[in-house]
């Protein structure tokens, strides 16, 4: 059975950084991963998006752009998500997601068929 588990996160004052981890097991293959986040009583939203193969390449939210760098490796079935200048309202469980669709749509929370149990991040003020 697949499984993915984030790691890496914690509590950091505003402007701090967190490098968050991914580790997928039982994936044989993939076209992409992700990471979205969920703050309570909110959508799931996406955050950042890795794709491996032709046309492939990193996508961000608008409001991480630039703070934000997603990075990993097909091979290893590993995506990390280094994080600087935190924000208070970025407090959220923080998910990673993979999918195996032929073309998956980066930013789509239905793109991706896998997801993992969450890590939380916690900016404070």
């Amino acid at each position: 059975q697949v499984q993915l588990v984030e790691s890496g996160g914690g509590l950091v004052q505003a402007g701090g950084s967190l490098r968050l981890s991914c580790a997928a097991s039982g994936l044989t293959f993939s076209t992409g991963m992700g990471w979205f986040r969920q703050a309570p009583g909110k959508e799931r939203e996406f955050v950042a998006g890795i794709t491996w193969s032709g046309g492939g390449g990193t996508y961000y939210a608008d409001s991480v752009k630039g703070r934000f760098t997603i990075s990993g490796d097909n091979a290893k079935k590993m995506v990390y998500l280094q994080m600087n200048s935190l924000k208070p309202e970025e407090t959220a469980a923080y998910y990673c997601a993979a999918s195996n669709l032929w073309n998956p749509r980066p930013v789509a929370l239905a793109s991706y068929n896998y997801w993992g149990q969450g890590t939380q991040v916690t900016v404070s003020s």
